[in-house]
């Protein structure tokens, strides 16, 4: 009789647990390798940032080419929301706001906040070394311009980081109720400009007020000032300034190189990742060139409808206005840097840039000019003379 025995599992030897425990790994790994990851999702990183601008200004439409760049590059990850000038502070206000957290980051010039250090015009617009605006913005990238900038931050307390962005044509002398033929009809005259440009203008006669965009036209229409300048001929066409003004005079030495200001508050830079920050910058990179390609349509079709359809007086600045600039601009540069040693070590450090940078492009440039009259068969206006 076979006696019935209680049958026990086999005991698996080491080696063998070893091998189904690898191949049990190994099985599992294979499966979930069949199915679709599940993502968790994280909520994005929103940034809050305000303009200096007025509502219809171009330069809103510049501020949002940045944003979108920067959405769409950072995957829903960050999310940058763009509010116009004044929906949380005033114009002026915007970089204290940065600083100070009211604002995620800012979109601005630094000439707007030149009052707590005229060092500051330097980063926007100041003396003229012969350098444009493209190539003083290559000094701040790669001339140590920018360095010297985030000094200025810390000398001042202020709690962001700052790109640069949009090297912006030469700003027109602006608008007048007469031309301006003869520097000595600028002498009390009450003209509206910013930064570093209100000293120059005031080491020439003019009574200065200094004010945002959007406040320009009705400080023109009570009589706070009788002229004024801002940027390009698509802003000021907004801002309707044909309708009130119709002499408009092309080319000056008081804002020759600018550019916007990008403001992020350091926290909130900080809280970023290295990932997300390389897309700010590289962002701030590619806004750019948009900016000036977005300029370049826009203020050179602009700059036609004011000729044409409002019959703007369009004047090419005459050459003995360009001359006294640079005499006040010596005089000027002399007395700040005298004042202030970080004020000459800023210019110093331009200057040296200009002395091999623009001797490069002028030793080096096309006669664009000779072949724009070649090719259309006409001549361009000289000094002084309206555009026809």
């Amino acid at each position: 009789m076979v006696t019935k025995q209680e049958v026990k599992p086999a005991q698996a030897s080491p080696a063998r647990r070893k091998f189904l425990t690898g191949a049990a790994a190994a099985t599992t790994g294979a499966a979930i390798a069949g199915f679709p990851m599940i993502s968790v999702a994280q909520s994005p990183i929103v940034i809050k940032m305000q303009g200096a601008w007025g509502a219809t200004d171009i330069f809103n439409e510049m501020a949002v080419e940045f944003v979108t760049r920067v959405n769409e590059m950072a995957g829903g990850r960050l999310k940058v929301d763009y509010l116009v000038g004044g929906a949380v502070v005033k114009p002026f206000e915007v970089t204290d706001a940065v600083s100070k957290g009211v604002l995620d980051a800012g979109h601005t010039v630094p000439v707007y906040w030149y009052g707590k250090s005229k060092v500051a015009s330097l980063f926007g617009s100041g003396p003229i070394n012969g350098c444009d605006a493209p190539q003083t913005l290559a000094w701040i990238y790669r001339g140590g311009g920018l360095a010297m900038y985030n000094e200025l931050l810390q000398k001042l307390g202020l709690n962001y980081v700052g790109f640069f962005a949009m090297p912006m044509p030469t700003q027109p002398l602006g608008w007048f109720k007469k031309p301006i033929t003869d520097a000595k009809q600028l002498k009390g005259l009450k003209y509206r400009t910013v930064g570093l440009a209100a000293d120059l203008f005031q080491q020439m006669g003019a009574k200065v007020t200094q004010l945002p965009g959007g406040e320009i036209i009705p400080a023109l229409e009570r009589g706070v000032i009788d002229a004024f300048e801002f940027n390009n001929p698509t802003s000021d066409m907004r801002f309707g300034a044909q309708d009130v003004i119709k002499n408009y005079e092309m080319g000056s030495f008081h804002q020759a190189m600018e550019f916007f200001e990008i403001a992020i508050n350091k926290k909130k830079w900080d809280a970023m990742g290295k990932d997300l920050q390389a897309i700010w910058r590289y962002g701030v990179e590619a806004a750019s060139q948009a900016n000036y390609w977005t300029g370049m349509d826009n203020y050179s079709r602009d700059l036609q409808v004011l000729k044409d359809k409002h019959k703007v007086n369009v004047i090419r600045t005459p050459k003995s206005i360009f001359q006294a600039q640079l005499d006040a601009w010596d005089i000027l540069t002399k007395k700040l840097s005298g004042e202030d040693p970080f004020f000459k070590k800023v210019v110093d450090s331009q200057r040296d840039w200009a002395k091999r940078v623009a001797y490069y492009h002028f030793v080096n440039d096309a006669d664009y000019r000779l072949g724009y009259e070649h090719v259309f068969k006409t001549k361009l206006p000289g000094a002084g003379e309206v555009c026809k």
